[in-house]
């Protein structure tokens, strides 16, 4: 299949570009390398597989609906997968409008794209941030999202709504997929596991908003491909509009992150207690039997060895 994939250099679009072209499968991604982290970490996240025949990567926006264009006019998609977007609940309430601009009107923008040019079959990057501070726990993809805390959060139901609405008006087959803390090799360098990794190597102070006692499902990359590549198989037959969430179903408290780090490297992190942050959820927790059932997805990674992975990866020593 010929496949696009936005935010292919990112952390999950690399893993998940990688995986495609080991199935033979033509990738084009679209990614604008923007200064939200270094450029130069997309760069290297995709230097294994650049010079692949099939693969091509294209600096490109989401927002500039008129190169997107040229590109969808150039190929003829079997399929795009949409992970493209500004991530991160605190940078979202510092600038609610870029966060509406890039993952609304640049939803919209793929969207429009594959109506125009007859792709029927989509999968759209949803978070478990949608969810809120559902008191029913674990979270179901039934239950309400109508009280996002985070202009993250909106953005993210916002993308589920337009999907509905082209599934219902133009006969596309989608499906939103909620992630939930995803983590492992690439993972961005502002995220808790990957930052607090270098600032107990570093001897530095570890910023804990609260008192440690929030908690998620971390689920390990590979999983998270995984059930993207089920989401494929399942996109492909018949006409059908389904989120699911993809989680590991495995909650741990970000006291219980920090201690599983330490034990692994061997080295204490030194803590500075803040206030909690607005925006984050208290806790996260994913229901996973639908998925189960309907895309047969069954994460097997546990924590430990997750993060015993991703230090490997950092080339940190490890105890």
């Amino acid at each position: 299949m010929k496949i696009l994939v936005t935010g292919g250099a990112g952390f999950i679009g690399s893993h998940l570009c990688e995986r495609l072209l080991k199935e033979h499968h033509q990738v084009i991604s679209i990614d604008n390398f923007c200064d939200f982290y270094d450029p130069k970490i997309k760069e290297q996240n995709i230097k294994s597989i650049i010079s692949y025949p099939n693969f091509s990567c294209l600096r490109v926006d989401i927002t500039d609906y008129k190169s997107l264009k040229q590109i969808f006019m150039k190929n003829d998609f079997d399929l795009v997968i949409h992970l493209a977007a500004m991530a991160g609940v605190r940078p979202s309430i510092e600038n609610p409008v870029l966060y509406t601009e890039v993952n609304i009107n640049g939803t919209i923008n793929i969207l429009e794209l594959c109506r125009t040019y007859c792709i029927k079959k989509f999968i759209f990057a949803s978070s478990s941030s949608v969810y809120g501070n559902n008191e029913k726990i674990p979270f179901c993809e039934d239950d309400s999202v109508d009280n996002p805390i985070s202009p993250y959060a909106a953005t993210k139901k916002a993308g589920e709504l337009l999907c509905h609405t082209y599934h219902t008006l133009f006969e596309m087959s989608i499906v939103c997929l909620r992630f939930f803390t995803v983590y492992g090799p690439r993972q961005r360098p502002d995220l808790a596991i990957h930052k607090f990794t270098d600032l107990i190597h570093s001897g530095k102070e570890l910023p804990i908003y609260g008192q440690g006692d929030t908690e998620r499902d971390y689920t390990y990359i590979d999983d998270i491909i995984d059930g993207i590549l089920k989401s494929i198989d399942f996109v492909f037959i018949g006409h059908k509009y389904q989120i699911f969430n993809l989680g590991e179903s495995e909650v741990i408290s970000l006291n219980k992150m920090i201690e599983t780090i330490e034990s692994i490297m061997g080295k204490i992190a030194k803590k500075k207690y803040l206030p909690l942050q607005p925006g984050d959820v208290n806790k996260t927790y994913a229901d996973i039997s639908k998925s189960k059932k309907i895309l047969k997805y069954n994460p097997h990674t546990k924590f430990e060895e997750g993060i015993r992975k991703f230090l490997i990866w950092k080339e940190i020593g490890i105890r």
